[in-house]
């Protein structure tokens, strides 16, 4: 779809999207909760699940960010993660084997919810029907890409196409009822050809129907400003991956290869063991519009240690 299209045939997607893009943020005023990407633990919820969901409860954690795929997930992306499990070492990921009925009454027995589901590109434009359902039957509001797959976001004008995909995207994900949203990455924030491609990429698309899911650590990483995009897109970032930083670090590259990724991995620790300002880009955050804070523990020494103490910080700082 291009953007004449998409501009004369948005209709009743449009004024469908405009309404959830407008209605109240949640409990924007009152003490809020904070949530967990399951991708943190995901050795862990392999090995035991119950276990681990029970363990993130005891530490406070009450909202939940699930990681693709699932069962229904496009089979291109099924069969690419049999190959990824197989390196990584465990093969837990969706729904752990339980049907979606099953997996809520467990966050349900804990007082979680779940407002967000990552999924792929492939299952975004051919299983929305599918994706849209199971999220409906966990409460989920949003289905988030996680990241732009590599060879979609070469050039500039990859990233001009990938705003046309996102767009109709959003529109489908608004008429099946559920909102779409981007993670952003490290890449993106060098300029190319005398831009910055993910302000292409989010200038030319439409904030009724895809929203944002900043990444602090990569978007840190990257060399941008969490503070500065968070007031620039006023409305638009509704979500938070929360990372700290051991000192001030910066790819080496462009941060679109995995290269550059793991040269940084050692200084992610948990949130307020580093050195940024957790508690401005929070607040930030919150006058930005972002409904939900997710932890995010790439990796750690102690991964326990780490999920315990970003617990701990969202509690000093007000969080429930």
């Amino acid at each position: 779809m291009n953007r004449r299209t998409f501009i004369t045939t948005a209709g009743t997607a449009t004024m469908a999207g405009l309404a959830l893009a407008n209605a109240p943020l949640r409990a924007l005023d009152s003490k809020r909760r904070f949530g967990i990407q399951l991708w943190s633990v995901a050795r862990m919820l392999s090995e035991d699940f119950s276990g681990t969901i029970a363990m993130l409860a005891k530490l406070g954690y009450r909202e939940i960010e699930t990681y693709g795929p699932y069962t229904f997930s496009d089979q291109r992306q099924i069969d690419g993660w049999k190959n990824t499990a197989k390196m990584l070492g465990f093969s837990g990921s969706g729904f752990f084997g339980l049907s979606a009925a099953q997996i809520k009454a467990v966050f349900d027995s804990h007082g979680m919810t779940v407002p967000s589901m990552h999924t792929d590109l492939f299952t975004l434009q051919t299983r929305m029907g599918e994706l849209a359902e199971a999220a409906r039957a966990l409460g989920a509001t949003y289905v988030t890409l996680p990241a732009i797959p590599a060879e979609e976001r070469k050039t500039l004008d990859d990233y001009k196409r990938m705003a046309d995909v996102f767009n109709a995207i959003g529109q489908s994900a608004t008429r099946h009822g559920v909102r779409f949203a981007y993670h952003n990455h490290g890449y993106g924030f060098a300029p190319m050809d005398g831009k910055v491609p993910i302000d292409t990429l989010l200038d030319a698309t439409d904030p009724a129907h895809v929203f944002l899911e900043m990444d602090t650590y990569w978007t840190t990483a990257g060399g941008a400003d969490p503070k500065e995009y968070l007031a620039r897109y006023k409305g638009r970032y509704r979500m938070m991956h929360l990372k700290d930083m051991k000192g001030q670090q910066r790819f080496a590259g462009d941060g679109g290869a995995p290269a550059d990724w793991i040269a940084l991995f050692p200084y992610l620790t948990w949130l307020g063991d580093g050195s940024l300002d957790m508690a401005g880009i929070i607040e930030a955050a919150k006058a930005s519009g972002v409904e939900h804070f997710f932890v995010e523990q790439d990796r750690a020494d102690d991964l326990k240690v780490a999920i315990a103490g970003s617990a701990a910080y969202m509690k000093k700082i007000g969080f429930e």
